[in-house]
């Protein structure tokens, strides 16, 4: 993993495998948490390839101007929605354009960027790979492009929703390869229906791994780009799971996770759910043709207080993951919620300031 880091002088990343002093490994660590989840494919002769698509809102203000400001009043780089806007996009390209540049000198293999629909909303994509390296790309350029962002005296958040407009997704491409490195679902119809079977048998209680933060449930909105239901159909972007591609292009698009995600954390999930539905032989519902935002499906958890227990009462989650990961996580989501409990928020002032 050892790789140049172009936009700071002199510097060269390395990620690696957290071990306590005495050699052993740290199981809650997210890496080793998505390795575990590649050697079970591997005991199958399988391994997992997949892709991530990052959204994040660009604004004029720098890093200090925005905490100044308190987050409020920021100016977006763009003032309207510039999805697939020429126009729109070529006004942010001087950033956008130097963080494909030092993402390809920094290893990574970009495929393309286009606006979205939110004000100063972008997203930039790579190739799809072996999932661990994906992973490792992603985390990367998420980092470094704020790095980036910082050194043109502006800034990029990656919150799943960051204001009352769109929200900020990560949308996961999955697929599944045989020894020979071709795509397994291809050549195997019934497994890939058992593994789109097993991520919708397990979404709800595996949802905290897809939206990790109090402000990630803010992001399911009835007829927005995020889903709300648990259900899968063909090409339809208003379900969890979008089925895309053929032949050794065929895919599952997880549609869940917002941009906030840790994604060695949520790419564990996704082959955990797989190899579920795999291992039990599930059968696939029938596909939603229309709109699942009004479809008599499962919902996706609301709130971080459902997915938590969910998570931590999940038989699924205890076999693939282990109790001391799902005791980690469960934690981590407790000193969240207790934290942001503790808050007094705007809104609370500006409704009862002078009325209470």
């Amino acid at each position: 993993t050892l790789r140049p880091v172009p936009w700071q002088e002199g510097t060269v990343m390395l990620l690696a495998n957290l071990r306590w002093g005495d050699g052993s490994e740290v199981v809650a660590s997210p890496r080793q948490i998505l390795r575990r989840q590649l050697a079970r494919l591997a005991e199958r002769g399988l391994s997992a390839n997949a892709g991530t698509e990052l959204e994040f809102i660009v604004f004029r203000d720098s890093y200090a101007d925005a905490q100044r400001k308190g987050y409020r009043d920021l100016e977006p780089a763009n003032l309207y929605n510039v999805d697939y806007s020429l126009l729109g996009t070529a006004r942010v390209e001087p950033l956008i354009r130097r963080i494909r540049n030092e993402m390809a000198g920094a290893g990574l293999r970009v495929e393309s960027s286009k606006g979205e629909c939110n004000l100063g909303q972008h997203e930039i994509n790579f190739r799809y790979d072996e999932a661990l390296r994906t992973a490792d790309g992603h985390v990367i350029y998420k980092n470094g492009a704020k790095e980036i962002a910082a050194q043109e005296e502006m800034s990029i958040t990656f919150m799943a929703k960051f204001n009352a407009r769109d929200g900020s997704s990560c949308h996961i491409h999955c697929s599944l390869c045989d020894q020979g490195g071709d795509n397994a679902f291809a050549a195997d119809r019934t497994m890939f229906e058992r593994f789109l079977a097993g991520q919708l048998a397990c979404m709800r209680e595996l949802t905290l791994l897809y939206a990790p933060h109090v402000n990630s449930y803010k992001r399911f909105a009835l007829g927005s780009f995020a889903p709300t239901a648990v259900a899968w159909g063909n090409d339809n972007r208003t379900c969890a799971l979008r089925v895309v591609g053929h032949g050794e292009g065929l895919r599952v698009e997880n549609r869940l996770p917002g941009a906030d995600i840790n994604p060695y954390l949520a790419l564990a999930a996704m082959i955990a759910a797989g190899l579920h539905g795999i291992d039990s032989e599930l059968e696939l519902e029938a596909p939603v043709a229309g709109n699942a935002y009004t479809a008599d499906k499962p919902q996706v958890p609301r709130t971080m207080y459902e997915a938590r227990d969910l998570f931590a009462a999940s038989p699924l989650a205890g076999e693939a993951f282990g109790r001391e990961v799902v005791d980690h996580y469960v934690h981590r989501a407790r000193i969240e919620l207790d934290a942001f409990e503790s808050q007094v928020t705007e809104w609370e002032r500006l409704r009862g300031f002078e009325r209470l």
